[in-house]
């Protein structure tokens, strides 16, 4: 998208981590910002910090992504005090490490509805418009796991949920490119978040993790690139992460030897 002043911005997940450093992006090039998280408390405080901060236009709502009713009152919030949505960024999201048949199975509905059902109703909600104006911008937080075949151990609903997302993504690029509708995702390495701090031996060597810096950077390429170019896949890797190594190790004994 060629000029962002005045444009508006749907951002999920965005009181902290990933969605308020990508708030902070987006607010950056100009962008008026709807922001959206369940803990009113920290997305005030999120918003009140961005507002003063790039004198940008920033409303607060709360929203828990699973529920539709959430997601339909975001949207008609935002329309009401911008008049429309021009880019979408989905990033709230939930992460689970278990051992499959461990795994509580009231995780599955959490991560389906937040993870895949979260990202594929709003952006069913916001396209309409977008049609209508013949323009928009939908980048999406998928994951650098979906990288790995098989996905990683320990997170095989999770990673399978965001194969899906990145599968939907590809599609409905197809179907929105005549439409001057851009659809991006980002595939993130492992991140230092709240979201990614407590999960067993990734993070235990904090130089695994990257910053969300590089998330940013990313987004803003998205959004800058000129009007007939869009990146449909950003894959944004830390060096050490271990979704990264091989599945099958390179030294293997062979039959007879």
């Amino acid at each position: 998208m060629s000029d962002l002043k005045g444009k508006t911005a749907i951002v999920t997940g965005a009181s902290r981590g990933i969605g308020k450093a990508l708030a902070c992006t987006a607010a950056s090039l100009g962008i008026n910002l709807a922001l959206a998280a369940r803990g009113e408390g920290p997305l005030k405080e999120t918003a009140d910090e961005i507002r003063k901060k790039y004198k940008v236009d920033v409303l607060p709502i709360g929203c828990d992504v699973t529920q539709l009713a959430d997601l339909e009152n975001l949207v008609n919030k935002t329309k009401e005090k911008f008049g429309t949505t021009d880019i979408l960024i989905n990033n709230a999201g939930v992460s689970s490490q278990s051992p499959f048949e461990k795994q509580p199975i009231e995780d599955f509905e959490k991560l389906a509805f937040t993870n895949y059902l979260g990202y594929v109703r709003l952006i069913r909600l916001v396209i309409n418009d977008m049609i209508k104006n013949k323009a928009g911008a939908i980048i999406n937080m998928v994951s650098g796991s979906t990288l790995c075949d098989p996905v990683p151990r320990n997170f095989v609903v999770y990673s399978s949920l965001k194969v899906g997302l990145r599968a939907f993504c590809k599609g409905l690029f197809w179907e929105m490119r005549d439409h001057g509708i851009k659809v991006t995702s980002i595939l993130p390495g492992v991140t230092d978040t709240d979201l990614t701090g407590k999960l067993k031996d990734i993070t235990a060597n904090t130089s695994r993790l990257m910053s969300t810096e590089a998330i940013e950077n990313a987004v803003k390429f998205a959004l800058t690139v000129p009007a007939n170019v869009c990146p449909l896949e950003i894959a944004v890797i830390n060096q050490q992460t271990p979704w990264t190594a091989p599945v099958i190790p390179f030294k293997q004994e062979h039959p007879g030897k």
